[in-house]
């Protein structure tokens, strides 16, 4: 789907925001800028003379040369940096503005004029300076608009939400600032306050289809499905090509008990796009709901011709025969998943490890050795060690397993809610066919984590080989459940489109 990036514009409206910024300061244009007024000075004219007159290598030249007289004149500094801005001497021009500032905290030009720099390029050295604009002036719109956009672009939507609260009139006019408002409503799961702000984007860019996309997203995210089927009605067409959108339409269809119309829009999303494994696992999840196992087994084969190495698929199509009581195949589809799945981990360290492993397993696994000399008793490290060198034998009979399974044990005593490590040790436990230590294993990490689908599966696996099948068809009614939970956190979390842009309000 199209959609309108409105990069060129934001430029536009910066470069206009600025030169009027410091245009004011340089006229004297004391309603806006107060402290400008005192730039009149008889020092000062003559660099303001050879700015207005757009000669600015001349007016930095007198301004230092007025610099080297009076070197504390926080005035002085400001013209500086106003005329290496508008020559485009970005980097020297923030180093005037921040002397300027050093001299004078609280002087609006020098912070206005640093703050136009830094905003341009994202730069999080603007944030205290706005927040201290603002501290001196709270009705600064301007100065809300942009700490509110550099807090989303740093993660912090809760500060965005509330600057952006406090100049609704504002936002409503400028897409960027709706967009970014939008997203950060949702990331803190306040859909209902989100609806109406899509609503506004969309109604500000009537031509555009991705806003009606993304207010429909946050519509059946928040169970309002007529709703959000409305919001979709001018994105569905006989020729729509968007399979997101069609995926959308039948989540809110089924939702509403309209099955039929819901596979059908989900088989076009698939046919439109047949190597999204995700359209396929839906579908999975539709077959489990109504008990179309082997349609769904059908369908997972077929996807699994596309995207031969979807862990997902597989672990659909394994929900789908241990439904058939074909646990043999749901066995072998399970442990499928789990190898293709293999690098998963924890905590930014071990995500960086596992590209690594993906790419250079041996150095990857000496660096875990080398820190584990360092931190022994590291049950991050145990477990890494342990899973990377898992990834790379499946013997049960080598010294590298005995190796691993020591790591993993050593995990789970340093740190006993280690989940990932209990997890582990019940698929070490499983390849070396000690399932009842498999199932001690499962039921302690589903202790610590009742939602682990890993551990959830590993039992039902365990469970049968050991002839306990009393509780086979609960728990794979409960994997069922958890798979379809994790599928929903996921395709909801990757649904947005939300194409935020670095947007300076306009002046």
């Amino acid at each position: 789907m199209n959609r309108v990036t409105t990069a060129r514009h934001s430029t536009t409206r910066a470069n206009g925001l600025i030169q009027l910024m410091l245009a004011l300061c340089i006229l004297g244009a004391a309603a806006h800028f107060p402290a400008c007024a005192q730039l009149g000075a008889d020092r000062a004219q003559a660099v303001e003379a050879l700015i207005r007159s757009k000669q600015y290598d001349e007016a930095v030249q007198a301004a230092q040369l007025q610099l080297h007289q009076r070197p504390n004149d926080f005035r002085l500094w400001t013209l500086k940096g106003i005329a290496l801005s508008l020559e485009g001497s970005t980097s020297k021009a923030i180093a005037a503005f921040d002397k300027a500032i050093l001299l004078s905290p609280d002087y609006p030009p020098a912070l206005k004029g640093e703050v136009q720099l830094l905003y341009r390029s994202a730069d999080g050295r603007a944030i205290p300076l706005l927040e201290r604009i603002l501290k001196n002036d709270p009705k600064d719109v301007t100065a809300h608009e942009m700490l509110a956009t550099l807090y989303r672009n740093k993660g912090n939507c809760v500060g965005a939400v509330d600057q952006f609260g406090a100049i609704p009139g504002t936002v409503e006019k400028h897409a960027a600032s709706l967009e970014a408002d939008g997203y950060c409503l949702t990331q803190l799961k306040r859909y209902n306050e989100a609806a109406p702000v899509f609503e506004k984007l969309a109604a500000l860019l009537p031509d555009e289809a991705y806003p009606k996309y993304d207010l429909a997203v946050v519509l059946v995210t928040a169970k309002q499905y007529d709703a959000g089927l409305k919001a979709l009605d001018p994105l569905i067409t006989a020729n729509t090509l968007d399979p997101d959108v069609l995926s959308l339409a039948s989540e809110a269809n089924e939702a509403l008990g309209n099955t039929p119309k819901a596979v059908l829009f989900l088989r076009q999303a698939i046919v439109l796009s047949p190597s999204t494994s995700d359209y396929y696992v839906s579908f999975a999840a539709l077959c489990l709901d109504h008990d179309s196992f082997q349609t769904g087994i059908d369908m997972m084969n077929v996807g699994l011709e596309h995207v031969p190495d979807s862990a997902a698929i597989y672990l659909s199509r394994g929900l789908l025969h241990a439904q058939l009581a074909e646990y043999d195949a749901a066995e072998s589809d399970f442990k499928k998943a789990e190898q293709l799945d293999s690098t998963q981990s924890l905590s930014s360290y071990a995500l960086d490890l596992s590209e690594m492993q993906k790419n250079n397993p041996e150095r990857a696994l000496a660096q875990v050795q080398s820190q584990l000399k360092a931190h022994p008793d590291s049950p991050l490290l145990n477990f890494l060690l342990a899973k990377l060198m898992m990834n790379q034998t499946s013997a049960a009979d080598s010294a590298a397993f005995r190796q691993a399974m020591d790591s993993a044990k050593r995990a789970v005593k340093l740190k006993p809610d280690l989940v990932d490590a209990h997890d582990l040790l019940a698929s070490m436990y499983m390849s070396s066919g000690q399932y009842d230590l498999a199932i001690e294993q499962s039921r302690i990490a589903l202790k610590y984590a009742p939602a682990d689908e890993a551990a959830t599966f590993h039992l039902v696996i365990s469970l049968r080989h050991v002839g306990q099948k009393e509780e086979l068809p609960a728990l794979v009614r409960r994997l069922s459940q958890l798979h379809q939970d994790s599928l929903k956190k996921e395709t909801d979390r990757k649904r947005y489109r939300l194409e935020l842009v670095q947007a300076p309000p306009p002046s």
